[in-house]
């Protein structure tokens, strides 16, 4: 499904691989992606799970792959949270966030130095959530319209799940936009914040890696802006239609990972 040299690509010595679209669809393995994770084990390639997702934390990410029949260890797994939590550590040490969002992404800001706070916080930080409420929207738009600065994890409008497609945080974090006129700051994909945290955790060159990725919106453009070769698998979201509609195209359009084992 592509006319690159799909030797090239087996040859890199890291990979970056989204997880929903590309590992799993919510609690279903995709095909071939067991033989895909035990390849780079038996190569000896260096891999990173990069999701946009906040909700888990690595811990839980890795006991997910496990319940599904993977065994990959939690320094595989880098989530937007860690990202935002780093993020604001370095914007603002010991500072405060009223957070919406699950405990993956609290347990991350917390590990950061960063305090809850839902009177006078320096963030509102918004992460996908199933608990999202009316009240918490109110009391998010109240906190940004008194100065609190606004954070999304992610600029994912939907998500893909085994019922199909969910909203994500871009499309439910735009309540807050648009009742405050404030725009949040996206740390996830395509943010090159997340795709350097990416890089150094794995100790490769952008050269010498990949990213493997189900959206030409995050996945696909963080690698062009990273300058990473570019690989769309057309498992979760983006389809050989929808390519069509952006500006840029990946360097490689494969079904899905197992197109990327040898024969």
């Amino acid at each position: 499904m592509t006319t690159q040299n799909i030797e090239a690509l087996r040859n890199k010595k890291a990979f970056i691989c989204d997880m929903d679209g590309v590992i799993y669809h919510g609690n279903r393995l995709l095909p071939n992606v067991t033989e895909f994770v035990n390849w780079l084990i038996n190569e000896d390639k260096k891999f990173l799970f990069l999701t946009n997702s906040s909700e888990r934390a690595p811990r839980e990410l890795a006991q997910k792959l496990a319940r599904m029949g993977l065994d990959v260890s939690e320094d595989h797994f880098y989530t937007s949270a860690l990202a935002t939590a780093s993020f604001l550590a370095s914007q603002c040490p010991n500072g405060s966030a009223y957070v919406i969002g699950e405990p993956g992404l609290v347990n991350a800001l917390y590990s950061a130095g960063i305090s809850m706070n839902d009177y006078n916080p320096d963030y509102v930080v918004f992460g996908e959530t199933r608990s999202l409420s009316y009240e918490k929207i109110e009391r998010a738009v109240r906190l940004v319209s008194a100065g609190a600065k606004l954070i999304g994890t992610n600029t994912d409008l939907t998500a893909p799940s085994e019922s199909g497609i969910i909203p994500a945080c871009r499309a439910m974090i735009s309540p807050i936009e648009m009742a405050t006129g404030k725009q949040a700051y996206f740390i996830g994909k395509p943010n090159p914040l997340i795709m350097r945290h990416a890089l150094k955790t794995l100790g490769c060159h952008r050269v010498d890696t990949a990213i493997i990725g189900d959206r030409m919106d995050t996945d696909i453009i963080s690698g062009i802006e990273s300058e990473l070769d570019t690989v769309l698998v057309l498992s979760g979201v983006s389809t050989q239609e929808t390519i069509k509609m952006f500006p840029y195209s990946p360097k490689y359009v494969l079904k899905d990972v197992g197109d990327i084992l040898p024969d």
